[in-house]
């Protein structure tokens, strides 16, 4: 399978994560997203950004969405809830945003 961006085809599994991490790019996350009906805000990236971080200097670490929660109510400054990563991310913060993230599929169950 594939993702077509810019005229060339970026490998992903079928689930539609990439296949190769060093694939990944700002403008490949915002045409991930917009294929998926997400227009990406500073928010979103606050999760994306986060999510990079953990996984590539942190021994790959993909927090789940209980984490990022608590992650985001840190750096934005206020009680984050859970509706308001899925209102992001509705199919599932840890795992849509991940798939955006450049990351590879979690293999955890749930979030929360």
């Amino acid at each position: 399978m594939g993702f077509n961006f810019k005229g060339r085809e970026i490998e992903t599994d079928e689930r539609g994560y990439l296949v190769n991490t060093a694939d990944w790019s700002e403008e490949l996350a915002e045409a991930m997203a917009e294929a998926e009906g997400i227009t990406l805000t500073e928010r979103h990236w606050d999760i994306i950004n986060y999510l990079r971080d953990e996984y590539f200097n942190n021994g790959g670490n993909q927090p789940n969405t209980r984490t990022i929660i608590k992650a985001m109510s840190e750096k934005w400054g206020e009680k984050v809830k859970q509706k308001d990563v899925y209102e992001l991310f509705p199919l599932d913060p840890s795992k849509q945003a991940g798939r955006i993230a450049g990351l590879p599929e979690t293999k955890r169950k749930g979030g929360y």
